[in-house]
C-alpha cells in the first residue's frame, strides 16, 4: 500500500511540473507574455534549437586554430603564402565538388524557368552554361570532351569544369534557393508548384522572408499553411492557417556560398589527424596524413592517392597499369577521403573559392575568419517603402545584362530577386568595425594605401589605381548591319592582378604533384573558366562550435 502511495505521489509531481513546464514554456521568463499566440500579439520565437541538421551531400568541419600558409619549399618564389596562426569558425562543406550532373540539374532548371525563347530572357539560360570549349587544343584531339563531358552520363558523376567563378557564385544561390523550396514543400508549407505548369516560377528565399506574396506572380493560394499558433479561431476548410514564416522560426536553411580560402585550407589539411590533445604532431604536406601521394595499404600499395600529372606526358601511367585511374577528372569519391570526410581536397581538379587575390595575407588580417572581398550592401527601398524587386512586380520589364571582358553576357540580376544596394557613409557613421561599403582593396589598393592618402577621396577616384587591369569593354552595334560586338579598350595594362581575380586552391588533373599541397594558391579573373577549375559549397553552422559531449574538459595526457 506504502509503495502505491508513493508512485501515485511521484506520478502526481511529474504531472504537475510538465503542467507548469507547459504553461511557462511558450512564455517569456523576464515578462511572463506568451509567444507565437495571437490573442497577445503573436510574438515570434522558433522551437528550441537542438542542433542543425546536416545539409544533403555535405560533412561537419569542427572549427578550430590552423597554421594558414606553405609548410614546403618555395620552389616558384611566389612567396605569397607566409604561414600565419588563423582561427576558423565551424561550418558544413560539400564531401565532393559539384558534378556534372548537379550542376546540369541548374541549367536545366534555370531554362525551365526563364525560357530562352522569351525575349526578355534570352540571355538568362547561356550566362549559365558551363564552357564546354576549355577542352579544346590548338594542337590536340580532344573535341570528343568538348562535346560529351558536360552532358554524356559517362561523365554525369564527374566534377563540373568550364564554369567561371561568377558562374559558381550564382549556383550557390540557386541551391539555396532550390534547397529553401524543397523543404517548404516536404513540411506541407507550399504546394508542390513543380506538379503544376502554371505555377513554375521563380523561387527568392530573400523575397519569401521579406514579402511573400509578391512570388509565383502574386498567387497566394499557393501557400497551404504556415506555423502554428495559439489563441486564434481556425479559418474556413483549405484557408491559410497559421502565420507566416520567419527567419526567426529557424525552418529555412542557411545560405550557401564559395568556401573562402582560409576555410578551404583549413578543411582541406583537416589537421584532426595529426591532433594529440590539443597539440599538432609534424606537418601535413597533402590532404591525407602522409609525406608521399602513393598508397602504403598492401592491398593498394603503389596507387597514388590523387589524380594528377605526374610527368610530361604521364597523366596516369602505363596502359594496363594505371597509377591513378584517369587521364582526366576522375569521378569523385575515386580516393579515399581526408579526415574530415572531404573528397579530392588534393587533385581531381582545383576548385574556386571566395577571396579576392592578393600577393600576400595582410600583415594585419583578421585572424578569426580571415576573408578578403567583403562588399556590405543593403536591401533597396522604394518610395513606398517597399523593397524593389528586380524586373518589377508586374514581370513586364527588360532584364538589364552586363557585358564581360570576356563577351559573354550575363544578367546584372536574376528577374525575380530583391535588388540591393552598397550602404552608405550615413550607414557607417560612428562605427568603429567597418566605414565603406566595398572592402575589397581595403589596405591594399585603396586610398589609404597609395602615395595619395592625404587627398580627398573624390580625387583620387580619377588617379591611376593600383589594381587597374582589366578593363570592362564596351557593346558596339554596328548602324548597317546592325550586328553586335565587343570592343576592348586600347589602354596598357600593369598587372594581372585585380578587385575582379579571384583565388583557386588544390591541385588538379593537369598539374604536377607541387600543386597538390592545400597551401598553395593561384589566380585566375573571376569571369575566366577552365578546363581544370572546379567548385564545392559551404555553407554555415550555427550555435555551438560541435554538440559532441565531452567527458573531460580538459583530457588527462
Amino acid at each position: 500500500m506504502k509503495n502505491i502511495f508513493k508512485i501515485s505521489l511521484v506520478v502526481l509531481s511529474i504531472l504537475a511540473l510538465a503542467s507548469c513546464s507547459k504553461s511557462t514554456s511558450g512564455s517569456s521568463k523576464l515578462t511572463g507574455l506568451p509567444f507565437n499566440n495571437a490573442k497577445f500579439g503573436n510574438y515570434v520565437k522558433g522551437d528550441p534549437f537542438a542542433g542543425q541538421e546536416v545539409p544533403i551531400g555535405m560533412v561537419t568541419i569542427e572549427g578550430g586554430s590552423f597554421t594558414m600558409g606553405q609548410v614546403q619549399d618555395d620552389v616558384m618564389f611566389d612567396w605569397n603564402t607566409t604561414p600565419k596562426k588563423m582561427h576558423i569558425r565551424s561550418f558544413f562543406m560539400d564531401e565532393t565538388e559539384v558534378t556534372n550532373a548537379e550542376y546540369f540539374l541548374y541549367v536545366q532548371y534555370t531554362k525551365d524557368v526563364f525560357p530562352p525563347s522569351e525575349e526578355k530572357y534570352k540571355h538568362v539560360y547561356n550566362s549559365v552554361l558551363p564552357d564546354t570549349l576549355v577542352w579544346r587544343k590548338s594542337l590536340g584531339n580532344t573535341d570528343i570532351l568538348t562535346e560529351n563531358y558536360l552532358r554524356h552520363p559517362a561523365y554525369a558523376d564527374y566534377p563540373v569544369v568550364g564554369v567561371s567563378w561568377l558562374q559558381a557564385n550564382e549556383y550557390c544561390k540557386w541551391r539555396t534557393n532550390a534547397v529553401n523550396l524543397k523543404k517548404l514543400i516536404d513540411k506541407g508549407y507550399i504546394k508542390n508548384i513543380f506538379a503544376n505548369d502554371t505555377l513554375r516560377n521563380f523561387f527568392d528565399t530573400d523575397v519569401f522572408l521579406t514579402d511573400s506574396d509578391r512570388l509565383f506572380n502574386g498567387d497566394t493560394t499557393v501557400y497551404k499553411r504556415g506555423v502554428k499558433t495559439r489563441g486564434k479561431v481556425k479559418g474556413e476548410r483549405g484557408s491559410f492557417q497559421g502565420r507566416k514564416i520567419t527567419q526567426a522560426d529557424g525552418i529555412l536553411t542557411q545560405k550557401f556560398r564559395l568556401p573562402t580560402e582560409a576555410e578551404w585550407e583549413f578543411a582541406a589539411k583537416a589537421n584532426i589527424e595529426n591532433r594529440e590533445y590539443n597539440n599538432i604532431r609534424g606537418r601535413k604536406k597533402y590532404a591525407w596524413n602522409s609525406k608521399y601521394t602513393r598508397e602504403k595499404d598492401k592491398r593498394f600499395r603503389g596507387d597514388q592517392l590523387a589524380n594528377f600529372k605526374q610527368g610530361q606526358g604521364e597523366y596516369s601511367g602505363l596502359s594496363g597499369w594505371s597509377s591513378d585511374g584517369s587521364d582526366i577528372p576522375i569521378r569523385v569519391k575515386a580516393y579515399p577521403p581526408n579526415g574530415f570526410g572531404l573528397y579530392d581536397m588534393s587533385g581531381n581538379v582545383a576548385e574556386w573559392v571566395a577571396d579576392v587575390y592578393r600577393p600576400i595575407i595582410d600583415n594585419d588580417a583578421n585572424d578569426f575568419n580571415y576573408f578578403r572581398g567583403n562588399i556590405f550592401t543593403k536591401k533597396m527601398i522604394d518610395k513606398d517603402g517597399k523593397v524593389v524587386i528586380a524586373d518589377g512586380s508586374s514581370g513586364d520589364a527588360e532584364v538589364e545584362y552586363d557585358t564581360l571582358p570576356s563577351g559573354k553576357i550575363i544578367p546584372k540580376q536574376l528577374p525575380g530577386s530583391i535588388k540591393y544596394i552598397p550602404i552608405t557613409k550615413n550607414d557607417a557613421t560612428l562605427r568603429r568595425n567597418f566605414s565603406e561599403s566595398d572592402n575589397t582593396d581595403i589596405g591594399d589598393g585603396d586610398l589609404n594605401s597609395s602615395r595619395f592618402y592625404e587627398e580627398n577621396e573624390e580625387d583620387y577616384v580619377s588617379k591611376p589605381s593600383m589594381y587597374n587591369s582589366p578593363r570592362k569593354p564596351t557593346r558596339v552595334t554596328d548602324p548597317e548591319t546592325g550586328i553586335e560586338t565587343v570592343e576592348n579598350d586600347a589602354k596598357n595594362r600593369t598587372t594581372l592582378i585585380s578587385n575582379r581575380t579571384r583565388v583557386y586552391k588544390g591541385g588538379a588533373w593537369s598539374d604536377r604533384e607541387y600543386w597538390l599541397d592545400p597551401a598553395q594558391r593561384r589566380y585566375l579573373p573571376e569571369y575566366m573558366a577552365t578546363n581544370y577549375i572546379g567548385f564545392r559549397c559551404v555553407t554555415d553552422k550555427l550555435g555551438p562550435m560541435t554538440y559532441k559531449k565531452r567527458t573531460k574538459r580538459n583530457p588527462s595526457r
